[in-house]
């Protein structure tokens, strides 16, 4: 079973209510897409702020599963920061990227970078995930 065989195997409700679909799956890299759908929106027809750190939450999170230890239980987010940068309109699809900060014993540490259709930059989310 590839790396992507397994998030993809995982049962992450919330994740597949917002429609994540993972792409790419690595030890030290992990690619999903969303499209921004109406329902993910906020005025002006663009992708909600909560809606872009959700998106982060799970690659991120996803990211941490195929790197824990062999003795953990799974994982758990304790902190996450985001800087939002630009923004993304409806029907268009965003494409986030976590790559580790740190991988430690009882943490990791994940940085992902949310880009629009056109590579430009929507956000750059760290979160710290509490290895159980």
């Amino acid at each position: 079973m590839t790396l992507l065989d397994k998030i993809n195997a995982m049962k992450m409700p919330f994740a597949e209510l917002k429609g994540v679909t993972f792409v790419e799956a690595e030890q030290d890299r992990v690619v999903a897409r969303m499209l921004v759908r109406p329902d993910l929106c906020t005025l002006g027809h663009t992708i909600h702020g909560g809606a872009v750190m959700a998106f982060a939450d799970s690659v991120g999170a996803a990211a941490t599963v195929i790197n824990l230890p062999p003795d953990a239980k799974g994982t758990t987010t304790i902190e996450s920061k985001t800087n939002f940068v630009g923004g993304a309109k409806e029907g268009t699809t965003i494409t986030a990227t976590a790559t580790p900060v740190h991988r430690g014993r009882r943490t990791q540490v994940w940085q992902t970078r949310i880009e629009g259709e056109n590579g430009k930059l929507v956000a750059v989310v760290t979160q710290t995930q509490m290895v159980l």
